[in-house]
């Protein structure tokens, strides 16, 4: 059997978002994954937290609130920031193999009647889609991506910032881009089409959407230029991941796609989502 990846999330306080991530996953994929989580500034377990994790049926045993240097002692394949907070102020773990930037409102703030449940909620639907991205089998295009291919693609705007974004959300389709990037259908489209057809995206279909994600092909050194990238620059595309969160989760963002499109599509297969 092979050995199971270390996961670690990352927020300020490791008191409810990452501690409610921790019990999530290991709840989904406890079988393949060894979780953890951490805090910037570790307080204790909050029990809001931790009721709306017993609430769902999730077990709550051994959960505590711990700092970065309470769990660095091997190193990581995949590291999740889960503000934008942790992700300003952490720094790539040493070792970390793919570093992912997530974004979730602070339940401890949050308005609304169930601000804990809610946020669980969320977790769960992102994880959902996370591991069905790193279970499920993708069409396999094999590609020779050179540096100057890699850095023509990113020496455009949208198709930087709809890399980063992809990067960050693990996958997105053209109608989350287009809000996100406040750009036209047809010309997300068209940049999507030239970063597949250069080797750094590949797509999935589901129903009626085509999802993208970057293609598991793609060299070392070019997710550490992304990752990088991200972990110093994430006030860069701030608005357009805050627009992105503004049309909920994958559900509500899925409601929202189904709305006919006016523009006229350029690429069929890029425009159908």
């Amino acid at each position: 059997m092979s050995q199971k990846q270390r996961v670690l999330f990352i927020c300020t306080a490791n008191s409810a978002r990452s501690l409610m991530a921790e019990a999530l996953m290991r709840d989904m994929a406890g079988d393949r994954y060894q979780v953890f989580s951490a805090g910037l500034q570790p307080s204790q377990a909050d029990l809001r937290a931790l009721r709306a994790l017993k609430g769902a049926g999730i077990s709550t045993e051994g959960l505590r609130s711990k700092s970065l240097g309470d769990v660095l002692d091997e190193p990581f394949d995949i590291v999740i920031t889960l503000c934008n907070k942790a992700t300003l102020e952490c720094q790539s773990v040493q070792g970390t193999r793919q570093t992912l930037a997530w974004d979730f409102e602070d339940p401890v703030t949050r308005a609304g009647l169930r601000p804990f449940e809610t946020t669980l909620n969320e977790l769960s639907e992102r994880l959902k889609m996370f591991l069905l991205i790193q279970g499920k089998p993708f069409r396999n295009r094999q590609h020779s991506l050179t540096p100057l291919a890699f850095y023509k693609n990113l020496a455009e705007d949208t198709r930087l910032r709809a890399l980063l974004l992809i990067h960050s959300q693990q996958e997105l389709c053209v109608c989350e881009l287009t809000e996100a990037l406040q750009e036209s259908q047809p010309k997300i489209s068209r940049h999507l089409a030239q970063l597949r057809k250069s080797g750094l995206l590949q797509d999935r279909r589901d129903s009626q959407w085509v999802f993208y994600s970057i293609n598991p092909n793609v060299p070392d050194w070019c997710l550490t230029v992304l990752d990088e990238t991200l972990a110093a620059n994430a006030g860069w595309i701030e608005e357009d991941t805050q627009r992105l969160n503004s049309m909920g989760d994958r559900p509500e963002r899925t409601a929202k796609c189904c709305a006919p499109a006016s523009a006229t599509p350029i690429d069929a297969k890029e425009t159908k989502h």
